[in-house]
């Protein structure tokens, strides 16, 4: 979880560097805006390591109703 975390808040740092770059401003004189950024982007990754998880529960359950379903056809139940 904090790599996501920390990946993100370095992408939001980058992203904000470069745009003061792309305008010719100087880089250090708001630091509030690149802790903004980083906050904001940080918070992004939180969420998506959340939907990961149950992106991967959810998928975990799918494969387990589909194994269910494909014994069920090849072991039909006895007539009787």
């Amino acid at each position: 979880m904090l790599s996501t975390i920390l990946g993100f808040s370095a992408f939001g740092f980058a992203a904000r560097v470069g745009q003061l770059a792309i305008q010719q401003r100087p880089l250090f004189s708001n630091p509030a805006g690149h802790a903004l950024a980083a906050v904001s982007f940080g918070t992004l990754g939180y969420f998506e390591y959340l939907w990961e998880l149950r992106a991967d529960e959810l998928i975990a359950l799918k494969r387990e109703q589909i194994a269910q379903k494909r014994k069920d056809r090849t072991n039909p139940p006895p007539e009787a």
